[in-house]
């Protein structure tokens, strides 16, 4: 139990339902279905649909989507994959003959087609119980009526307003400049093909005026997208076989490659290897081997990680537990390794949210631009802020990860789910924020499992992340325990933004009560009724 001297959040608990998001005009959202007898699919799209608008920094419909959903009493965890592809023209000989050796972030040749729209609709038509027509309707009225803009939002804003400037993107820099919070933002354009979409399906995004309207703004700065490549992507979003692995007698679970959830259990099938850190979950020991254990398994992703369509990952090598043991066996508790190469042993913005509901279906539910307004390239006559998902590809011939037609790039979101020995599901859960995501999943679950610590405490406690040879920090991480991690030889940075943002909602079957989680990094919050 916290100690209510300091300041924090208490775990939100209920019996009937919950849903726990970034924003809370879209846990409103997803509770109102709930309430109006709409299953936790159901209301977690209605959420997403609200963040879409309210928090249009990290997500839109011009993003991609991951889903992870336990139906009640299946047993079984269901995978959505809805990240978009590159355009049919994008081939590595085009970017050669023009000596393109890198994307830039906010380029057009960065954006593949948007595949959150038609993941929306394929998980509806298997699970869901009502349609987009009805499900559109909170996000269409913040839309057309507007809302007012909340403090990380806001914040956000500013960090972006280079990449607005730069592409001409005034639509979203109202008086040249960020709006500030409390003032209001309206965004009628985009209410307007919000309600196409909840009329006609998919078809309304991916055909006809929204979709000409999107590709003619891509090719004028540079673009190879056709419509034929939208049309195309109506039907990208797929569900595919989930990966899991097994962690002190429960089963964590991740969407496969192409995104990075691999990278997760890598992380926690190391850590299965070691006993948890005596000192405690800030203590400098455990830090550091959470830091090398991300170390090694980063590495494997920049190396092995791409579209399983399109390149040979080696997803089981990746998952043995052998090779975790081999992994955790070069950590030493009084240095920080030597990093061997890849193979020698074959920051960003983001909307996550969960929603369990009164029959016990469980969603973990991503959804993303990846970088702040993406591109920030928009597509004026319908409102669609575009993401650059494309920039997770490598312009090299060979590797893995490199662009070509039709093709997913490397994927950074990814949503968790937790079940228990006998299969069903325990927590959905998910930690924002781009390349941290993995190391974020890692901590979270090591948090509360390894160290006692509720689900709003595993939520609220500091973050650390290697990254390009250093050790971001958190300003939360005590000092003495910074000064022990530069003794064992890491070079720790203090960062401005913090690492991510997260939600989790543990069903606690023998109880009958829901225990929810949301990150006080964000603006949003956990309700349940």
């Amino acid at each position: 139990m916290r100690d209510f001297h300091f300041p924090g959040r208490s775990p939100v608990l209920s019996t009937r339902g919950m849903a726990a998001t970034s924003m809370p005009g879209s846990t409103l959202a997803a509770l109102d279905v709930l309430r109006a007898g709409g299953n936790a699919l159901d209301a977690a799209i209605a959420a997403v649909a609200v963040q879409c608008v309210i928090e249009p920094a990290s997500t839109g419909i011009g993003g991609d989507c991951f889903c992870l959903y336990a139906p009640a009493g299946s047993k079984k965890v269901y995978a959505l994959n809805g990240s978009g592809r590159a355009p049919a023209a994008a081939t590595i000989d085009w970017f050669e003959q023009r000596q393109i050796k890198t994307l830039e972030n906010t380029s057009a040749l960065s954006v593949t087609v948007p595949g959150a729209i038609s993941a929306w609709e394929t998980l509806l038509a298997r699970f869901g119980t009502k349609g987009l027509d009805e499900l559109l309707q909170p996000a269409i009225w913040f839309a057309e009526n507007g809302h007012p803009i909340h403090p990380r939002v806001a914040n956000d804003w500013i960090s972006s307003i280079p990449k607005l400037q730069k592409n001409g993107t005034t639509r979203f820099l109202p008086n040249g400049g960020a709006p500030g919070v409390g003032d209001m933002f309206v965004q009628a354009e985009l209410g307007a093909t919000l309600r196409k979409i909840g009329k006609h399906g998919s078809k309304a995004f991916y055909e006809g005026e929204v979709a000409a309207d999107i590709v003619a703004t891509l090719r004028a700065k540079g673009g190879l997208h056709t419509e034929e490549d939208f049309a195309n992507g109506r039907t990208a979003a797929q569900f595919v076989e989930p990966i899991s692995l097994d962690y002190r007698g429960r089963t964590v679970w991740q969407c496969p490659p192409n995104g990075q959830g691999i990278i997760a259990l890598m992380i926690l099938g190391q850590l299965a290897t070691i006993d948890p850190a005596k000192q405690g979950p800030l203590s400098a020991e455990r830090l550091h081997r959470h830091i090398e254990a991300a170390r090694l398994a980063y590495r494997d992703r920049d190396a092995f990680l791409a579209d399983p369509g399109q390149a040979d990952v080696p997803v089981s090598k990746l998952l043995d537990p052998a090779y975790h043991k081999a992994l955790a066996g070069l950590i030493r508790d009084d240095a920080v390794m030597t990093l061997p190469p890849a193979g020698e042993s074959a920051h960003k913005d983001t909307v996550y949210l969960c929603v369990v509901d009164k029959d016990g279906n469980a969603c973990s539910f991503i959804n993303s631009l990846f970088e702040g307004f993406g591109s920030g390239i928009l597509a004026e006559q319908s409102g669609v802020m575009l993401q650059n998902r494309g920039f997770g590809f490598r312009i090299e011939r060979g590797h893995p990860n490199c662009i070509a037609p039709n093709k997913r790039p490397m994927h950074t979101i990814i949503p968790g789910m937790v079940t228990d020995p006998s299969g069903e599901a325990l927590m959905p859960y998910g930690v924002m924020g781009g390349h941290f995501q993995p190391m974020g999943h890692s901590l979270f679950l090591t948090n509360h499992f390894d160290y006692g610590l509720d689900i709003q405490q595993a939520i609220d406690l500091p973050r650390l992340m290697p990254l390009k040879g250093k050790v971001q920090v958190e300003r939360g991480i005590p000092m003495d325990v910074v000064e022990k991690l530069i003794r064992l030889g890491h070079s720790p940075e203090v960062i401005n933004g913090p690492h991510g943002g997260g939600q989790a909602i543990y069903i606690d079957r023998k109880r009958g009560v829901l225990v929810g989680g949301s990150d006080p990094r964000k603006d949003g919050l956990a309700l349940g009724y």
